[in-house]
């Protein structure tokens, strides 16, 4: 599990594509000092494992489900990545449950200045759209933030100047493509919600069950 706080932003050194998966090697510093084999980092926000590393760089192997769901697939040599290591036990929980499993992906389409923060404007499917709430928590490319407005066809984010310094979404223009990640909670609800068939047997959980116990 992630927060979406970003550690740190590395580079990517090498890319290595098959027909059936790949692998990627990044540069970086803060997510390598504790690292072992097997250990989990959130890469843009795609939970990766690692399978091999040295002083300055990791690797992690990729699957053709990964490219297709996210925008790993675009990487290439020196391009810049959000890294988060996994949540340890006594860590912060400085941002929402992240999971590391992408939803799909968007595009930019706006981004404006607005005082010290900057907007950013981002296309989506419908798919996604419909767990995205005004207020509520979304991640992109492994960032968490605040959903500030929400559309039928977008929703936008207003983001701190720290955000944009420390991670890449500073360097983000209109177009370019980015990882989401929808809040899990509103996908447990929607399944709790709409249970599989089961013949004649009923659900336990309705809406007044889940309002008495707090949700």
């Amino acid at each position: 599990m992630f927060t979406g706080i970003i550690e740190e932003v590395g580079t990517v050194s090498r890319v290595q594509r098959s027909g059936s998966s790949s692998f990627i090697e990044i540069q970086a510093k803060k997510v390598l000092v504790d690292v072992h084999i097997g250990d989990s980092i959130a890469v843009n926000g795609v939970c990766l494992t690692v399978t091999d590393f040295d002083g300055g760089t990791f690797r992690a192997d990729v699957m053709n489900e990964t490219l297709s769901r996210s925008s790993l697939g675009s990487l290439t040599t020196g391009s810049p990545v959000n890294l988060e290591r996994a949540m340890s036990a006594n860590g912060r929980f400085g941002g929402h449950i992240v999971s590391g499993h992408i939803d799909g992906t968007g595009c930019i389409t706006d981004i404006r200045n607005d005082g010290i923060a900057v907007w950013y404007t981002v296309s989506a499917a419908p798919e996604l759209l419909r767990y995205i709430v005004e207020k509520g928590s979304v991640a992109i490319d492994g960032i968490s933030l605040t959903v500030a407005k929400v559309t039928d066809t977008s929703f936008s984010v207003s983001i701190i100047p720290h955000t944009a310094s420390q991670t890449i979404l500073g360097t983000k223009k209109a177009g370019d493509t980015v990882n989401i990640e929808n809040d899990i909670i509103g996908k447990y609800v929607e399944k709790l919600m709409k249970p599989a068939d089961t013949g004649n047997k009923k659900s336990g959980i309705t809406m007044e069950f889940l309002i008495k116990n707090g949700f």
